[in-house]
């Protein structure tokens, strides 16, 4: 009997295998894949094991910069190579990449993969930046191959970090998972929990919903989301609410004092903290808002234009690769409150733009990144690397 190729897959925390790139272990391992996920301890872990069907080893990983710990896990994850002898491993996420493709290079393991999602450097300056861009090249040096997730982040790459394209692949259109169509969708449920969340946060039907979902720290925007908040709903006739669904991350980069504290007071401000299933949310909303300073490529953004909601958005990576100024979305730049202001009012104002808008998007989603199609394409790059 001829041995499936072993392929371990590894982020630095397993809430991006869980959410990130879920389903996508299990349709591999159909395809003949022996697949290992790995990834630092979290209670994420028991979930990933009973969905994906694929055993996951730990390594104790962090998102800071913690170098004796790195030496420590770089040691653990080369033994575990060793020992299991992959023919494939594929990194995701900074410190997951860089641990990865070292541990797999000393190993010798025949094909090293690294996909890129958004880099912390672009938003940095000074000594940190060298050392996030001396890390991004360490680790794109140790690969065979480099996954960028989206056209404008390889060119970013090309530009700033790594001038050589070789090694550099951007699978089918863009995004490291596709969206599961059949799932983004309104259904009866969908619908009734959309209602209840009306009923248990006390929002009238004369409300206008803007909704963000995504970690509430800095690079996201979130500071010049509340501004731009603050200034819409006392500037316009129709009642608004802001909807925050996500995590605070304050030890990482956190908000501003001023906007925490603007979040917590005001009465139209309501904030939900992580959500397992974001189709209510997204299915009570009205606008989508996603002011993010750096993307990779956004998979909650393909998810707000799927169920149908119109989206203003950054023009950065991986954002204007989704959203088609005027066509499938507006596009704002980063950091201006002005430009974010006249986008909502826009929005706001005009019902019929909206639903144009979310047509559109609906449409061009649907056409170019359903998540079938994303994970046919992983597939046909492994069988490149290896006979299955």
């Amino acid at each position: 009997m001829e041995l499936k190729p072993k392929l371990l897959r590894i982020t630095t925390v397993p809430i991006s295998l869980n959410v990130l790139l879920k389903g996508q272990l299990s349709y591999i391992r159909s395809n003949g894949f022996d697949v290992v996920a790995s990834s630092a301890q979290g209670p994420e872990i028991i979930e990933i094991i009973e969905r994906e069907g694929v055993p996951h080893y730990v390594i104790p990983l962090t998102r800071k910069i913690t170098p004796f710990q790195d030496i420590w896990c770089l040691w653990k994850l080369i033994l575990f190579i060793r020992r299991e002898r992959f023919t494939i491993v594929h990194s995701h996420t900074p410190k997951a990449g860089l641990i990865g493709m070292l541990a797999a290079w000393f190993c010798r393991v025949p094909h090293r993969l690294h996909t890129v999602a958004g880099m912390p450097l672009m938003e940095t300056r000074g000594f940190k930046r060298k050392l996030l861009k001396w890390v991004e090249l360490i680790t794109y040096r140790s690969a065979t191959r480099v996954y960028p997730n989206s056209f404008r982040l390889r060119d970013f790459i090309v530009r700033e970090i790594y001038a050589s394209r070789e090694k550099l692949h951007v699978i089918g259109r863009g995004s490291s998972n596709g969206i599961d169509l059949t799932y983004f969708q309104v259904t009866t449920e969908v619908e009734k929990n959309g209602i209840k969340l009306l009923e248990t946060y006390g929002i009238k039907k004369d409300h206008l919903i803007i909704t963000f979902i995504g970690r509430i720290v800095a690079d996201k925007g979130i500071n010049e989301l509340i501004e731009a908040f603050e200034q819409v709903n006392e500037g316009t006739e129709k009642k608004t609410k802001l909807l925050l669904v996500g995590p605070y991350e304050d030890d990482l980069n956190p908000i501003s004092s001023k906007a925490k504290t603007f979040i917590e007071e005001h009465p139209d401000i309501i904030s939900v903290g992580f959500q397992s299933d974001i189709r209510p949310y997204l299915y009570i909303s009205d606008i989508f808002a996603f002011p993010s300073y750096r993307e990779g490529f956004p998979n909650v953004v393909l998810q707000a234009c799927a169920m149908g909601v119109p989206c203003v958005a950054s023009d950065i990576n991986g954002c204007n690769e989704i959203i088609l100024n005027e066509r499938t979305g507006l596009l704002i730049p980063t950091k201006s409150v002005a430009e974010l202001v006249a986008a909502l009012k826009r929005l706001i104002s005009d019902e019929d733009f909206r639903k144009r808008l979310a047509e559109e998007a609906r449409s061009y989603v649907r056409a170019n990144f359903d998540q079938q199609y994303v994970w046919k394409e992983i597939i046909k790059e492994y069988k490149k690397h290896v006979n299955v």
